[in-house]
């Protein structure tokens, strides 16, 4: 029996069903490579799911935790505050979008972010109602659930949602939902749904994870930002996946020239350490009790090091610009891969940055997804050492997340692995 097979076994005895995994047991891993428990090489295009963006084990990262280490690693924020959760607090503030006085606080995950973000839309609004979209992914604690997009597997099973959350379709040019057939459902909800007075909040990722790294057009974004205005309803931002330079900017927002009142973060945040944000109008942040928001762990103060240094990092090594570099790169292969006679199950490539993916379909003019040929194309990658992620609400979509410090032959070589993966399972599903 290999190591990964032990180790597969003993957790199907121990670690609850419902936790997902993969056949890839970690022992070890440095920028954008992972060795298993077998000591198999994989290059990691899943990167946590956009945590590394500065690649495993940063040594500036593992610098700035060792420092915080040997000083303390716990006291709790609200009992012993310390200079390093202000100093990030204050960044975060500057590094937003907005020309306007911000505030910030920190939690652990991206869930706690935006269950916090939205008690404080609440609370600054004296309002209850939030309006998310088709496809979303904000967390699975409870409002989380709620707010997600997405049934299967984060809603089904677990019974009733928290109410006065209502979702719109989010614009799908591929899919034939225009912008404007967005905000025409808007519109309507507000007619026979909910009372615009009664919204406290309209939450939306500017490039969807889970749902299928879907891009909110630009132009659309401009104009929920006027709606939400006319009507007094605060813009929540949530950049947990697609923030912290992954798509060649900090923001995804500021591609659209768009400042949300409150912006959402983790994953990317502390390159590896559980951390995440709200920042935001610091009226709005304001508004919550004092007491009312906050957590035992929230801030940690290793976690709070490893994201000071990785926004050093992202500024000294110019990773939005390489997000872009890399982004460009895997997209014109992708498109060039898709072009070639017998790849015609890619239906559609897309992406922002080095947020990049392909989905795949059964006939390239009904758009029928194919989602055994998706995960056909996840395992045969991981046969031949590449780590990638499926994606989707229809389950068809494939993500690719490099760590943004990834050398470029191995950008190439995990292409090449990418492009023959693709082939065999073609071959395989459709002979």
């Amino acid at each position: 029996m290999t190591n990964a097979a032990e180790l597969k076994a003993r957790r199907e005895n121990a670690v609850a069903k419902g936790v997902s995994t993969r056949g890839i047991y970690a022992v070890r891993a440095q920028n954008s490579e992972l060795w298993d428990a077998d000591g198999k090489r994989f290059i990691d295009f899943a990167a946590g799911i956009a945590v590394n963006n500065a690649g495993h084990r940063h040594p500036r990262l593992i610098e700035a935790v060792t420092k915080q280490l040997e000083a303390f690693t716990h006291t709790c924020f609200h009992v012993a505050p310390y200079e390093s959760y202000i100093r990030l607090a204050e960044r975060l503030n500057a590094a937003t979008p907005g020309d306007f006085a911000k505030k910030t606080m920190l939690v652990t995950t991206g869930a706690e972010a935006v269950e916090n973000a939205v008690k404080m839309a609440r609370a600054f609004t004296g309002r209850s109602g939030v309006i998310a979209f088709s496809g979303a992914f904000h967390g699975r604690t409870l409002l989380g659930m709620a707010l997600c997009g997405k049934v299967a597997p984060y809603k089904k099973a677990f019974g009733a949602m928290p109410p006065e959350v209502f979702h719109i379709a989010f614009p799908n040019g591929y899919h034939g939902v225009t912008p404007e057939m967005s905000l025409a459902q808007l519109d309507q909800l507000f007619k026979s749904s909910i009372d615009p007075d009664r919204v406290a909040a309209i939450i939306i990722e500017p490039v969807q994870g889970e749902g299928g790294f879907n891009i909110a057009d630009f132009d659309f974004l401009k104009k929920l930002r006027q709606v939400a205005d006319d009507h007094g309803i605060l813009l929540i931002a949530d950049e947990v996946q697609s923030g912290i330079a992954r798509t060649g900017k900090m923001f995804a927002f500021e591609h659209a020239g768009v400042a949300a009142d409150l912006v959402t973060m983790a994953k990317g945040l502390a390159g590896g350490f559980p951390l995440s944000a709200v920042t935001g109008r610091a009226e709005v942040v304001d508004a919550a009790p004092v007491g009312g928001i906050g957590g035992t762990y929230a801030g940690n103060p290793l976690a709070v090091a490893a994201a000071n240094a990785m926004l050093d990092i992202i500024e000294d090594e110019g990773l939005c610009a390489r997000a872009t570099e890399i982004g460009a790169r895997i997209t014109a292969r992708l498109k060039s891969i898709a072009a070639q006679q017998g790849m015609e199950p890619i239906g559609d490539v897309r992406g922002l940055g080095a947020m990049i993916a392909f989905e795949l379909v059964k006939n390239r003019e009904t758009r029928d997804p194919d989602p055994a040929l998706t995960q056909a194309i996840v395992a045969e990658a991981e046969a031949r050492g590449l780590i990638i992620l499926p994606c989707g609400t229809r389950a068809n979509v494939i993500r690719l997340l490099p760590p943004l410090t990834t050398p470029g032959d191995q950008v190439d070589e995990a292409l090449d692995l990418l492009e023959a993966a693709i082939e065999a399972a073609i071959m395989k599903t459709y002979g």
